[in-house]
């Protein structure tokens, strides 16, 4: 296979600023076909890219090595089923699924298959991330014992969109939640408990906009946060630790860079000019800041299907995330800490 060729269902914000522009900056994949209501605002975009109207169309062509769905958030398991059921190589946007029921369905259906199965934690490339793992991993704090990691954005007024409304997958749990909640398990595992609380704290929101989590590990603590209503002061990072403590002030700045039109990969892609702190008890700083680059989960994606490298992101991984989403939501209904699963119950 020279080339992977990607039906990409669904052109909304993920699919045309995420998904659409990391491919077509990718050396060995490219988009053939795109699932969209809106044809011309795919071509205004791609060219002449063939359009499909529906999915199922989509992932029937037989030109398509592998479906990419960047839909609504209840759709994600449904098509990723058809697509493994049609042979096809699935890469699924977050969150994996809806239930972990769900998610466990998908993975067993692709081990039947022998089709490679991803979930798109494009975050695990992100500036702050990759600096606050660098600084852990080389033992710049010592035995990490709490961590907090927030994802705060300004939003006060409730949009009209399905991220918002009080529909299945709808919300700030379902949206922000499966990033923090995957970083911490790249750095950690696993956590024993989770105790979760999610509120709507916008007036007139529908669907949860405020969420905050303690994940509970025998030797340290991880807290995840993520509202709309912050308009600033909170930072990204803070990891304490048995020599110091790193903070990463603020966030990754490829999304601003999608939204502006950059071209991954150009000048300045991924650059990051806010440095961590480093304090050891005595005094502060700075530690430089990781490049950023999220083209690095398609060029993975491309070797993981030609056999020449690891899936970037295995289902296996994005079930472990789900455990903790699903997890988080039953937290915080009965108001009491929960053991999250951790092995999923898959029969092939």
């Amino acid at each position: 296979m020279d080339v992977c060729r990607a039906a990409l269902i669904g052109f909304g914000y993920a699919g045309r600023v995420f998904h659409a522009p990391l491919i077509g900056a990718t050396d060995g994949i490219a988009i053939a076909a795109v699932a969209s209501s809106r044809p011309d605002d795919v071509r205004a975009v791609l060219g002449d890219v063939a359009v499909e109207e529906t999915p199922e169309a989509a992932i029937a062509r037989d030109d398509i090595d592998l479906v990419v769905i960047a839909t609504p958030n209840d759709t994600h398991a449904p098509l990723a089923l058809a697509a493994l059921a049609a042979g096809k190589h699935v890469v699924i946007d977050k969150p994996f699924a809806l239930t972990l029921a769900d998610a466990t369905e998908v993975v067993a259906a692709g081990q039947r298959a022998g089709r490679l199965v991803s979930v798109f934690h494009n975050r695990r490339w992100d500036s702050d991330f990759l600096t606050i793992a660098a600084a852990i991993r080389r033992g710049e704090i010592g035995q990490v014992v709490h961590l907090e990691s927030h994802f705060d954005r300004f939003r006060p007024q409730v949009r009209d969109r399905w991220r918002e409304r009080r529909v299945p997958g709808g919300g700030i749990w379902y949206d922000l939640a499966p990033h923090l909640l995957d970083q911490a398990v790249q750095l950690f595992g696993m956590p024993s408990l989770i105790e979760a609380d999610l509120a709507v704290l916008r007036p007139g929101g529908q669907a949860d906009d405020w969420a905050h989590a303690v994940l509970s590990y025998p030797d340290k603590r991880v807290i995840v946060h993520a509202s709309m209503l912050s308009a600033g002061g909170s930072a990204r990072f803070v990891a304490h630790g048995t020599l110091g403590t790193v903070v990463k002030k603020q966030g990754d700045r490829q999304e601003a860079q999608l939204l502006a039109g950059m071209i991954p990969g150009a000048p300045g892609w991924g650059e990051d000019p806010d440095d961590a702190l480093l304090f050891d008890g005595e005094g502060s700083q700075l530690l430089k800041t990781e490049r950023g680059d999220q083209r690095q989960f398609y060029r993975g994606i491309v070797a993981a299907i030609r056999g020449e490298g690891q899936n970037p992101v295995p289902a296996e991984e994005a079930w472990c995330t789900m455990a903790l989403v699903e997890a988080g939501l039953r937290s915080s209904a009965e108001r009491r800490a929960i053991a999250p699963a951790t092995t999923p119950n898959i029969t092939i």
